[in-house]
């Protein structure tokens, strides 16, 4: 008796995943919380361990491919079914939630805490705006109303070859494929209606969309680019190809441009600016660097003296630190400094938990570790939530100034731009000093100026005099 692991939310209330790499092959014996899978979620890459020991029937779908919560992806025991149709593959309904319910125990074998019974957990999520909720898996799933099975349809006269060989439509003239083979074909610019199915129902396959995409299947020339309009792109995909990218707009970008449009539409931005002379906090930084005062290991850099200044100014200016839910402004009395991290992935937040109680030794350390993990794009769901106020380091890229949006669930962010000798009066001469700009982008509703104000200059004050920010 075979048992198939489907995808589980992994803690962050995800409907979807890519499989990244798998880390075992069909025959392996696997134990229990062995790792089966690296996925990349919205948020961050994750790796998936085994919910129970047993030999790997088979690999349910490739690399690459995007699927949804409940989906299976890995069959223990029989390797009936292979993965030859890896994308279409899943359990009957009764198989999905006894599966689930019974917490992947289906030969007997250990099971993995954190996948154990859990009565919502064989269900997708539905998607926002959906009426309905939809079912476990794509094969349960009846045909769409607007596209019923192709034996609904009128039969198409044996001598008209080329209306055969047309796509599987419903009377709204919408071609039979699945979820994630829509997605796909949406991803790479392909209409599905050019694309000749092969499905064994007349549906549009992954194998299908990709070969039209690669220009060796049979509907490679009638697959068109949803970019039409382009001169270049109706001469023929090769030329497209090389005058434009396609960059598939999901994971950890998707999420964030949608966090950004919630909060530039909901929170009225304001932004002050601050010119800032730092020479005493790079003299400071100089001297921690070269006696290695912190710990021989610890990475020292002017962004930690400005989250520290931010968190010391947080404490002269706590309204800063606050929220707003509902008809309450939450204020918080503790700090955890987000700093914004440019990934390869995209744009995270990550936080340093409790930045407020933290020393200079503690707080070089976290920002370290935040900024190791980020690189390697193994950033925990965990670290980026929770997040009170952040700090966005746009003179690493060789930029004095911005105007930053606001993490949602937060009232300000704090823009700290490069670092540059200027001409500066100090008392009645002109001397060439460091000099930085400050930017606070603060949420309207919750703060008003004289805060925004009172903070920014507070955290100017600690950046001159960083001896301030020891008392």
């Amino acid at each position: 008796m075979s048992f198939e692991f489907p995808l589980p939310d992994v803690g962050e209330g995800l409907t979807e995943a890519d499989i990244v790499s798998w880390k075992v092959a069909v025959g392996d014996t696997v134990t229990v919380n062995q790792i089966l899978v690296e996925i990349e979620t919205a948020k961050s890459l994750v790796e998936l361990p085994s919910p129970q020991a047993g030999e790997v029937g088979a690999l349910l779908v490739e690399e690459g491919q995007t699927i949804e919560v409940g989906t299976p992806i890995i069959r223990f025991g029989g390797s009936d079914g292979g993965s030859d149709n890896a994308g279409a593959s899943a359990p009957a309904a009764g198989e999905t939630q006894a599966a689930t319910e019974g917490g992947g125990d289906a030969e007997g074998g250990a099971t993995l805490v954190g996948y154990g019974a859990k009565a919502a957990s064989s269900k997708r999520r539905p998607r926002k705006g959906a009426g309905v909720a939809a079912p476990a898996n794509p094969s349960q799933a009846p045909a769409a109303p607007e596209a019923p099975a192709p034996a609904a349809a009128p039969a198409a006269p044996a001598a008209a070859p080329a209306e055969a060989a047309a796509p599987a439509t419903a009377s709204a003239g919408k071609p039979l494929a699945k979820p994630p083979v829509r997605k796909l074909a949406k991803d790479l610019g392909l209409d599905l209606a050019a694309i000749v199915p092969t499905g064994s129902r007349g549906e549009v396959t992954r194998d299908d969309v990709k070969a039209a995409a690669s220009g060796t299947g049979a509907a490679a020339t009638a697959a068109a680019v949803t970019s039409a309009g382009s001169a270049v792109a109706s001469a023929g995909a090769g030329s497209s190809g090389e005058l434009e990218e396609r960059i598939p707009f999901k994971g950890v970008a998707k999420m964030m441009a949608k966090a950004m449009v919630e909060s530039a539409f909901t929170m009225p931005h304001v932004t002050e600016f601050l010119d800032v002379d730092v020479t005493e906090t790079m003299a400071f930084v100089r001297r921690l660097k070269s006696t290695k005062f912190l710990g021989e290991d610890v990475k020292v850099s002017p962004l930690l003296l400005v989250a520290k200044a931010v968190a010391w100014a947080v404490a002269r200016n706590p309204r800063i630190n606050s929220c707003l839910e509902g008809d309450e402004i939450v204020v918080k009395k503790y700090v955890n400094l987000g700093v914004a991290a440019a990934t390869p992935r995209g744009l995270i937040v990550p936080n340093i938990k409790g930045a407020h109680a933290m020393g200079l030794t503690d707080l070089a350390q976290g920002i370290q570790d935040l900024t190791a993990l980020a690189r390697s794009g193994k950033t925990p769901p965990a670290d980026q939530s929770g997040g009170t106020i952040t700090i966005t380091n746009v003179g690493v890229f060789g930029v004095d100034a911005g105007t930053p949006i606001i993490n949602p669930g937060e009232a300000a962010i704090l823009a700290f731009g490069q670092i540059r000798k200027k001409p500066w009066v100090v008392g009645d001469e002109i001397v060439p000093r460091d000099i930085t700009t400050l930017s606070v982008s603060a949420d309207h509703r919750v703060v008003d100026g004289e805060i925004i104000s009172k903070f920014l200059a507070d955290v100017g004050r600690g950046l001159e005099d960083p001896t301030l920010l020891l008392a």
